[in-house]
């Protein structure tokens, strides 16, 4: 079973759209960067709540020109003279810092031919200023996981990074001179229109948020709302340098933004820095202008309807909802969550339970004036849309609301209440979690919507459904003219006041004493060894230490079988893993999920080929009870035949979706080439035909088979980092693993290398804006390889970054794609691996792309890299995996594979030397004798019309 394969199966076992099409629909539009890394720490001792949280000197001495606001929970609130409002949130607990500069203007400030001004901005501020020319590529030197993104509301640029001083006193004086001294000329747009335009025409290839947008559209007829955020494409086209110009001018002002700093750092040498970068900015003498437009209250149900190319049918309903900071709006949008809960809600009961549908959501989108909700569903292909549609609608505006109960509200009380506590925890969650509160209005209401959501009631939340669910209220698939209209009520005004009262000033998060990342102490303060049991032995690598809220993460991997033992399986390993939270013997689907919300954790099973991985999210109240759940849904499931239909149903529209993605195609294309494994062979890449063939096929009697003939103790491993008692962990997997079978005894299957003729594949993707671009180049090398450590910074400088070679060519230079890179990867066990490239562009431009990416690695190749390079990346690849080590997920991930492989972290700390002492002449030897661009095999899936 391909990893790729195993994720399919695992989006089809939850809520396709919720989880996937909604969120990619509704994130805003983003500048692409290096991936942040989640965290976690240690506990310590609490700073003096009257001080500058984290000062060395520990004297409340404040900058000149700053003022102290408020202290809310560990979030201290300043205002500088000139406006700049600052939130400081100092956790030493994690080594990493997070900033967020958070500009109060989006595309709701747009004027007549101004739609997309706001994105078009936040591209060019990465386009740099005379002080920083590229600042993409210098946030790539300085290992700097930084992005931004475009909202209705605001527009945000962040950054997080392993705590250093130098790093986050650069990054706030660029964050300074980017508010007013950006490049916004002519030849920056030029050369940043076409990745714009990439970008845009990425969002045209998905149905849904083409309907999502469209429906917009038809909600809102005069408030700003209804335009996309990316704009109108001929207002991007043709807009006026000057124009946009003064619009950055008029909002990119310390009066009109916050700068929010969370993590590990002295706050006091924060303020400091604050006050010499931004304290001379001018508070500007313009007003900004007046915001007039009130959407009016809809009178009449509204209807549009898409015909596309591909993918499922999926019906919609959306109706208005008053703004964020408003009573009524919590009160909503948990009512929205309880309507759509899977599998509890009542649209779930009424649409998936009954076959209309695959999978259903709900999500209610708090804005900072009146914004609105949206439910819907997704069909399987041939499934009647009017029908579902008329469900839909009938149960949001009728029996649906009836039907919720107390314990919904508690069941989903509880699991917004477990995860505003994550958010909390976690400074890089904390700080986009504040500025989305600033774009709602308040940076406090993160503090005020835990207080309203416990004060919610049923009665309440049904009341607030019954006047907003109204069909005059509606925009969905259909027009239902109504002869006495029943309108739902104005959006009322905010009133704070009452909340703000109730919320405890002065006060400051527990500290958490701060934790040694380095690759020595990590191995030092791991306990390794082998818990031996009548059944087999258990290897475990286990880190204790104090986090935030007593969180700990971990995974447990069981091996079982061989090659031979998997020949003719297909789907049946993956479903059988995303079966185990469906039920048990004594437990429903709901009752588990029940369960890990009220023991605020998570629990997940990914199968990949003969071994089966848990992961684990807890606290160290919560692990031992957690424990006992993830192995009585290990050991004794019951395979629910409607669970394992809804699987197939879900999976089936995932298969059907996916067959017509461009990357998809380009990716299945090239998996499947020159691949020397028969179709009954566990490493076999399938088409799609053969994914749905066996997707229909599959059996309960299948995954009981497989579950009870693989599954057992023998040979498992145990990685766990986190607040726990270790001695109490092994107690806990003496009983869980007590009495169970043996399972078969395990042999890792085998990857080897693969000889494959080059070859070039141009694949037709109809009705696709986008075109996607993939080669792949096997390799016979294994990363124990003494040139590895050279080759992984060959590619880090080839693609891997903002600075890269690709990046600068194909983006920068010539503006043909969106997100273009490279990748390579080498086995542990045995001489196996690739080097890939990647791209995307607009279909039109596939062949110029292509040529491109030819070009850029034959300079490449020629020119080679200088030592100021290999330095530079040295330094950034080395921030990069201390920004890792932060994460206590990514460490026990990393503990995990070790134990596999029989390494520990000493062997980072080796990859580490040898980067260290690496001189060109190396890495550009190590390149051109593996790196050879006529060995690659292309695939190019794009519309040829």
């Amino acid at each position: 079973m391909t990893r790729s394969l195993s994720t399919l199966v695992r989006l089809a076992s939850g809520a396709l759209l919720a989880g996937a099409l909604v969120a990619a629909s509704l994130a805003g539009t983003a500048t692409p960067a290096s991936a942040a890394t989640d965290t976690s720490a240690t506990r310590g001792t609490a700073p003096d709540a009257d001080t500058p949280s984290g000062t060395s000197t520990g004297a409340a001495i404040l900058p000149k020109g700053i003022q102290r606001v408020v202290l809310i929970e560990g979030v201290t609130e300043y205002r500088l003279a000139n406006g700049l409002q600052v939130l400081l949130a100092p956790d030493d607990s994690r080594a990493q810092t997070t900033v967020n500069m958070s500009y109060r203007v989006g595309s709701r400030n747009e004027g007549p031919g101004e739609t997309g001004m706001a994105h078009l901005l936040e591209h060019l501020l990465f386009r740099g200023s005379p002080k920083h020319p590229d600042a993409l590529a210098e946030f790539s030197r300085r290992g700097l996981a930084a992005n931004g993104s475009t909202t209705v509301d605001l527009t945000n640029f962040y950054a997080t990074f392993a705590s250093d001083p130098d790093t986050l006193r650069w990054y706030l004086s660029w964050q300074a001179d980017a508010m007013l001294n950006a490049r916004i000329g002519r030849a920056d747009l030029d050369a940043e229109m076409p990745v714009v335009l990439n970008e845009m025409e990425r969002g045209e290839n998905s149905p849904f948020s083409m309907l999502l947008q469209q429906t917009d559209a038809a909600s809102y007829v005069w408030h700003p709302y209804g335009r996309s955020v990316i704009g109108a494409r001929s207002d991007v086209e043709h807009v006026d340098v000057a124009q946009l110009r003064a619009f950055y001018h008029r909002y990119y002002q310390p009066d009109n933004a916050t700068l929010i700093v969370t993590g590990r750092f002295d706050a006091g040498q924060v303020l400091r820095w604050i006050a010499d970068d931004f304290g001379p900015l001018a508070k500007p003498a313009r007003t900004l202008p007046p915001e007039y437009t009130v959407e009016p209250v809809q009178q009449g149900a509204r209807a549009i309807t898409l015909r596309r190319i591909g993918g499922s049918p999926i019906a919609i309903v959306q109706y208005h909802y008053p703004a964020a900071d408003s009573d009524a709006y919590t009160a909503l949008s948990m009512g929205t969550d309880m309507l759509a809960d899977t599998p509890a809600g009542p649209l779930y009961q009424a649409l998936v339970k009954t076959g209309q549908a695959s999978s259903v959501f709900g999500f209610a989108r708090g804005l900072r004036q009146p914004g609105y909700a949206v439910f819907g569903a997704q069909l399987q292909p041939g499934a009647k849309p009017e029908a579902t549609l008329r469900t839909l609608e009938q149960t949001l505006e009728s029996s649906g609301i009836q039907q919720l109960d107390a314990a919904a509200l508690e069941r989903n009380r509880t699991a917004w209440l477990n995860q505003w506590k994550q958010v909390y925890n976690q400074p890089a969650s904390l700080a986009d979690a504040l500025s989305n509160a600033v774009a709602r209005g308040n940076w406090q209401l993160f503090f005020i919507e835990p207080l309203r959501v416990k004060a919610l009631t049923l009665a309440g939340i049904q009341q607030a459904l019954a006047a907003w669910l109204l069909p005059s209220n509606r925009t969905s698939g259909l027009y239902l003219p109504t002869p006495q209209p029943h309108d739902a009520p104005a959006p009322p005004r905010a009133d704070l006041q009452p909340w703000l009262k109730q919320l405890k000033t002065g006060t400051t998060r527990p500290a958490v004493a701060a934790f040694d990342t380095s690759p020595q102490a990590i191995d030092a303060a791991t306990q390794r060894g082998t818990l031996t049991l009548d059944n087999g032995t258990v290897a475990l690598a286990l880190l204790p230490k104090a986090t935030p809220g007593e969180q700990v993460h971990g995974f447990i991997r069981l091996h079982f079988g061989t090659a031979q033992a998997m020949r003719g399986l297909g789907l049946v390993p993956s479903v059988t893993a995303a079966m185990l939270l469906r039920g048990t013997d004594s437990l429903t689907r709901q009752q588990i999920e029940d369960r890990l919300n009220a023991l605020d954790s998570d629990l997940s099973f990914t199968a990949d080929g003969n071994t089966l991985t848990i992961g684990l999210r807890s606290t160290r109240t919560h692990l031992s009870e957690l424990l006992q759940l993830a192995f009585q849904a290990l050991r004794h499931p019951n395979f629910p035949a409607s669970e394992l239909a809804e699987i197939q149903h879900s999976l089936s529209g995932s298969i059907e979706d996916e067959a017509v993605s461009p990357a998809y195609l380009v990716r299945n294309t090239l998996q499947r080439y020159g691949q020397p494994w028969q179709p009954d062979d566990i490493r076999y890449t399938p088409t799609t035909s053969e994914l749905l063939a066996q997707t229909r096929t599959l059996t309960r009697a299948q995954l009981r088979q497989f579950h009870d003939r693989f599954y057992g103790a023998g040979d498992i491993s145990v990685a766990l980092v986190g607040d726990f008692d270790p001695q109490a962990l092994r107690h806990s997997l003496q009983a869980g693993l007590a009495g169970w079978q043996r399972a078969p005894a395990y042999t890792r299957i085998p990857d080897p290398w693969y000889a494959v003729t080059p070859k070039t594949f141009h694949i037709p993707a109809p009705g696709k804006a986008n075109a996607n671009y993939l080669a792949t180049l096997p390799l016979k090398i294994q990363d124990s390889d003494p040139r590895w450590p050279a080759l992984m910074l060959a590619n880090y400088l080839l693609g891997g970054s903002e600075d890269s070679r690709l990046w600068q060519s194909i983006r920068v230079k010539q503006g043909l794609s969106y997100g273009v890179g490279s990748n390579l990867r080498a086995s542990a066990f045995e001489p196996s691996g690739a080097w890939s490239l990647f791209a995307t562009t607009a279909a039109r431009n596939a062949q110029t792309l292509q040529r491109a990416m030819r070009d850029t690695l034959a300079a490449t190749l020629k020119d080679g890299f200088t030592q100021k390079e290999v330095d530079e990346g040295v330094r950034s690849l080395a921030n990069y995996l201390q920004l890792g080590r932060s994460s206590d997920t990514w460490l026990a991930d990393r503990w995990l594979d070790y134990l596999d492989t029989g390494r520990s972290f000493a062997w980072q700390q080796h990859i580490l030397d040898a980067l260290q002492g690496l001189q060109a002449a190396q890495v550009n030897d190590a390149m051109r004798a593996v790196l050879k661009p006529d060995a690659f095999s292309i695939a190019i899936a794009a519309d040829s019309h």
